[in-house]
């Protein structure tokens, strides 16, 4: 019981502090988006299939917004949930 409990509570805090760490190294720092990286890529990619700009509310301007402000106290405890399951598993 307790192993499963322990389990579970290092899966919660692995999924939640894994997000900003996969973010930031594919180039989504709080400083913006990393020149060179695979977020530059999607983002130029995202630019030229909407004419120019990258559109509100898409994949890489969310992630963007994550990167740049981290994720919402909802998120983190969806994701510590999510995590703890697996962990528990």
């Amino acid at each position: 019981m307790w192993r499963q409990a322990a389990f579970a509570a290092v899966g919660g805090a692995v999924a939640v502090g894994a997000v900003p760490v996969a973010l930031g190294a594919v180039g989504f720092t709080g400083a913006g988006i990393a020149a060179s990286s695979i977020a530059a890529k999607m983002m130029s990619a995202a630019a030229i299939a909407n004419g120019g700009g990258v559109a509100a509310g898409s994949l890489v301007a969310t992630l963007q917004s994550v990167g740049a402000a981290g994720l919402s106290t909802s998120s983190n405890i969806l994701l510590g949930s999510i995590g703890s399951a697996f962990g528990a598993w």
